[in-house]
């Protein structure tokens, strides 16, 4: 329980302000909402577990530590404002003073922004499955020779690249011409923005061997550092829309999804330290497949309302399904031995 320590400490702290801010209904919705949180993100800590296994002591603690200050603050409750003052031209603190006073209206203008939010989110987390799905150095493939062909066309130069780039302009047809051209920017920034991100961590994977090598290794945890944070916004983007269905207060929003962030986290660590992904080998491949459902969902749902109980659940399945895969090929493996 000690990586989880500092997770009950911060729900304590979050449960108390929740309780002086809304009093016992505002406690137990900063509850549900932090249940939800994780509930929703177990895929997140499966695909970060397995990069910040990469990472050195320190930049694991800074991930736990300064990560979730930038989970909370920056990605739950100063994001959502940038978002709605772009929209609306209103500055900073006017946002703020909205979110406080008339949040109604705040959410409204946030929900406004949902086909930007989920173009950008849906195309980065599209970039990170058919990565892993293209990746032809996988050893082990989940779904046998149809995986094992998919991972073959890594070989194509920019293959992920040119599929997400082809499925956002394909989406282009569904969508009403109102939107089109939002949508279209949020998505090749998503892209971009991963495209960017993936490219200086390979530079400082591939630096010349001359160079120390704790360099190189801090380097490249500085970007697994934000590639990992960028992860989580993408995730967390549609559970801070999301949560305006169950309550308005943003302050009981931020309390909610701070709890659950921070859990998350937590459970990110304990799998990295209890070697989980080794232990269960398709955990990786279910985690990335129900990233690529979420994508999916994200994209859809600029045009159609989908319940976020189908995300969740369709991320369960597969977690789950990929679990128990895990155990009958350790056992097949412990019958050959």
């Amino acid at each position: 329980m000690q990586h989880f320590r500092l997770s009950f400490i911060i729900t304590i702290v979050c449960l108390a302000i929740a309780f002086y801010w809304g009093g016992i209904a505002g406690t137990m919705i900063a509850m549900i909402l932090g249940v939800l949180e994780v509930s929703l993100s177990f895929d997140n800590a499966v695909v970060n577990a397995s990069i910040l296994k990469k990472m050195d002591e320190r930049w694991q603690q800074y991930f736990l530590t300064w990560g979730i200050l930038i989970a909370v603050f920056g990605m739950r409750l100063l994001f959502p404002i940038t978002i709605v003052g772009l929209a609306t031209g209103i500055d900073f603190v006017g946002v703020m003073q909205m979110a406080l006073h008339d949040p109604s209206t705040y959410a409204k203008y946030l929900s406004e922004s949902h086909v930007q939010i989920a173009a950008f989110g849906g195309m980065f987390l599209l970039m990170v499955f058919f990565s892993f799905l293209f990746d032809e150095g996988k050893e082990l493939h989940w779904l046998g020779y149809i995986e094992k062909k998919l991972a073959s066309f890594g070989k194509l130069e920019s293959i992920e690249i040119i599929l997400a780039l082809g499925l956002l302009l394909v989406s282009q047809y569904w969508l009403p011409e109102a939107i089109r051209h939002e949508a279209l920017v949020s998505g090749v920034s998503g892209v971009i923005l991963f495209v960017i991100v993936d490219s200086l961590s390979a530079l400082f994977e591939d630096e010349e061997e001359g160079e120390e090598l704790a360099d190189v290794l801090k380097k490249g945890s500085v970007m697994s550092f934000l590639y990992l944070e960028v992860l989580d916004a993408s995730f967390s983007f549609d559970g801070v829309i999301g949560a305006f269905a169950i309550t308005q207060d943003v302050v009981i929003i931020m309390l909610g999804l701070a709890i659950g962030a921070m859990f998350v986290r937590s459970l990110t660590v304990f799998l990295v330290r209890q070697g989980t992904l080794d232990e269960y080998v398709f955990l990786e491949h279910g985690a990335h497949y129900a990233i690529g459902s979420l994508a999916a969902i994200m994209l859809v749902s600029m045009t159609h309302e989908i319940p976020e109980v189908v995300t969740g659940l369709v991320g369960a399945v597969l977690i789950g399904l990929s679990v128990f895969s895990s155990i009958r090929y350790k056992n097949a493996e412990a019958a050959n031995d």
